[in-house]
């Protein structure tokens, strides 16, 4: 039995279904599922390896346990000490391999409707032989010509997909606001209980705003210095109350019935949040005190122990990383989020839930066999395959960035990265204010372009 199982896993990486997902020792799944899980999965394999590209933790480590370990490196041309294959050019490299992988399935799947075609069978299938394409581009990106020019040249490629995905993000957090508070809103009008929980969920949207800003204000600024940091919560602080006071003017509110309080609460807690995340990841400013001994000061007291045993803080930092990227390409995948970057708020597709065993009863009734993948996207797709790929193209983009710490790439590496860094700070202060921005231009919009109708 053990046998026949592995041969049907087997047959599934090679056919056109799920990956180990149609034999009877797996669970029920949906196609639509399975395929975004295993696309996830090589993501998460092709992020991990940058990861430990760069670690000068691994390489130490690689190189004091692994025999005849310089040998082995001057046998595939890759330096000495294997410092080809390590650093931010090798992470450029490799991810430039896994963007160009998305980008071509991107653009195999362009006006796909339904799982009965040929190009949607390769979408959905062949993944053994995907996970062999992905691990020759991302190998023969180290044999591209001229790696200088190279390495300049999709750099700034890369800053661009990465702000790129971090705008999409924005977008969408700005769209969910306007949506949850619109269908809240619609809900009064059958049951006034509506405006109790419209209350209420706002007065805790903004107690955990107001509540960030005075926190940050007291651990992440003294009575005398941290200047820098007094400005930024002030200027955060005076953009929460502008959006506020924007959200309720009696203009917009002309032009926009269902704008309030609790679209502005949620992009107020949004920028508390990146607030908070940029001032945690500014590099710690030490000053002499009056006895000579450097103290570290604008951070948290219990800060300067955070950093104490560094693999913890990498593993569980990385581990934090991935989660919200993949959390980020998997919900602004779906249909309605596609409609919804190209203007059109339609009513929401039907969209399987988080669950990932198929639960309807007539399937899974007694004595009753069928395929271990259940095909629910023979009449239409549920998402959208091709923005789908692009997604996973611009989170490449982003991860290659991010891990090679954006601009400072030649003195990064994963162990310090979540120490601190200016480039960091800047861009997650930068995407702070552009959230704003989007906001107030999503209520301002409709005043400047009064004879055009904009749905929310």
């Amino acid at each position: 039995e053990t046998g026949s199982c592995c041969v049907a896993q087997l047959a599934c990486c090679c056919g056109s279904a799920g990956c180990s997902l149609c034999c009877d020792c797996c669970p029920r799944i949906r196609q639509s599922l399975s395929t975004r899980f295993m696309y996830a999965l090589y993501f998460i394999l092709v992020v991990v390896l940058c990861c430990i590209m760069m670690s000068t933790t691994v390489a130490h480590k690689m190189k004091e346990h692994i025999p005849f370990f310089e040998d082995m490196c001057k046998g595939i041309k890759a330096g000495d000490t294997c410092e080809k294959l390590v650093g931010y050019s090798a992470v450029y490299r490799v991810c430039f391999g896994m963007a160009c992988f998305f980008f071509i399935f991107c653009l195999l799947t362009l006006k796909i409707n339904n799982s009965k075609s040929c190009r949607a069978h390769i979408h959905n299938g062949f993944w053994f032989f995907k996970l062999l394409l992905l691990g020759a581009m991302c190998s023969g990106a180290f044999f591209i010509p001229d790696q200088d020019t190279f390495l300049n040249a999709w750099r700034y490629v890369g800053a661009v997909g990465g702000f790129l995905f971090i705008g999409i993000q924005l977008l969408l957090l700005v769209e969910f606001a306007h949506k949850w508070n619109k269908n809240w809103t619609a809900g009064t009008a059958s049951n006034k209980l509506w405006y109790a929980s419209l209350a209420l969920v706002t007065l805790i949207m903004y107690s955990i705003a107001t509540g960030g800003l005075v926190l940050m204000a007291v651990f992440y600024t003294q009575k005398d210095g941290c200047m820098e940091n007094k400005i930024l919560l002030g200027v955060n602080g005076g953009l929460c109350l502008l959006i506020s006071l924007v959200a309720i003017s009696p203009w917009v509110q002309n032009r926009q019935p269902h704008s309030g309080l609790l679209q502005s609460g949620v992009i107020s807690c949004y920028v508390t949040y990146l607030t908070f995340s940029a001032l945690s990841s500014k590099p710690a400013e030490v000053v002499l005190d009056e006895h000579g001994k450097n103290v570290t000061i604008c951070v948290p007291d219990f800060g300067q122990d955070l950093y104490r045993d560094e693999n913890l803080v990498t593993i569980l930092g990385t581990s934090l990383l991935i989660g919200c990227i993949l959390y980020s390409c998997l919900t602004s995948t779906t249909r309605s989020s596609s409609d919804a970057l190209q203007g059109r708020y339609a009513a929401p597709e039907l969209e399987p839930g988080l669950p990932l065993c198929f639960t309807d009863t007539e399937e899974q009734q007694p004595g009753k066999e069928g395929p271990r993948v259940i095909y629910d996207e023979k009449k239409g797709t549920v998402y959208i395959y091709s923005y789908f790929h692009f997604v996973f193209f611009l989170a490449s983009l982003y991860v290659m960035m991010t891990v090679t710490n954006w601009f400072n790439y030649e003195s990064a590496n994963i162990e310090s990265f979540f120490s601190g860094s200016w480039s960091i700070f800047w861009v997650k202060m930068a995407s702070c204010w552009i959230c704003v921005l989007l906001y107030l231009c999503t209520l301002v919009a409709p005043l400047c372009c009064p004879t055009r109708e904009f749905s929310v």
